[in-house]
C-alpha cells in the first residue's frame, strides 16, 4: 500500500479526528480511504446516468413492463424441475 501525506487546517483535522472517533474508525486513513470510494462510486453513478441520459429512448415503463418484470424475476426464483 502506498502513502500519501496531506496537509489539512487545524478545523479540518479536528473534524477528521472527531468522525475516527465518533463513526468508529481505527485511524484517520481509514475514514479518508472511505471517503475516496465513496466518491469514485459518485462518480461511476453519474457516468452511468450520463450515458442513460444520452441513449436512446427505450419503451415506456408502465404497469404492464413491471408485470413482466415480476413475472420474469418469480420464474428466475422458481424451484429448478419437480419431480
Amino acid at each position: 500500500m502506498s502513502t500519501m501525506n496531506i496537509s489539512l487546517p487545524d478545523a479540518l483535522k479536528s473534524f477528521v479526528d472527531e468522525q475516527v472517533s465518533q463513526r468508529g474508525y481505527g485511524t484517520s486513513s481509514e475514514y479518508i480511504r472511505e471517503l475516496i470510494r465513496k466518491d469514485q462510486d459518485r462518480q461511476q453513478l453519474r457516468k452511468l446516468l450520463l450515458a442513460g441520459a444520452a441513449s436512446a429512448p427505450a419503451a415506456p415503463a408502465d404497469a404492464s413492463y413491471f408485470e413482466g418484470l415480476r413475472g420474469r424475476v418469480r420464474k428466475a426464483n422458481e424451484p429448478a424441475a419437480k419431480a
